[in-house]
């Protein structure tokens, strides 16, 4: 069976994170490496909260909702509770913020 056909017919279970992340989720689900499996499940965390951020602007996904999706995602299988992942979770929580202060400072720039 071609893969084409079996994404097509396959449910997104969270469309605020969409298809990609879902198949992403899969793939580290297979991973046997256990480094890189937790590499590849920050890497599904990052892009998680940026799709989350554009689905719904008013609210911050936090670390646990993403744990939390993650191992739904997951049908329980991939688990988030390692230093690394509170770590680079913990630095992207501040990132917005100056984003914001970036932006404005190129808007005034540009009057």
């Amino acid at each position: 069976m071609e893969q084409g056909i079996l994404r097509k017919t396959t449910i997104v279970r969270m469309r605020n994170y969409g298809r990609i992340i879902q198949d992403m989720v899969q793939l580290a689900v297979k991973e046997e490496n256990q480094e890189k499996r937790q590499s590849m499940i920050v890497y599904i965390a990052q892009c998680m909260r940026q799709k989350n951020a554009i689905w719904n602007r008013e609210q911050e996904s936090g670390v646990e909702r993403l744990k939390d999706d993650i191992l739904t995602l997951s049908h329980g299988l991939l688990n988030c509770d390692f230093p690394e992942f509170d770590e680079v979770m913990q630095r992207l929580a501040t990132r917005p913020a100056m984003q914001q202060d970036r932006q404005s400072i190129q808007k005034k720039k540009k009057k």
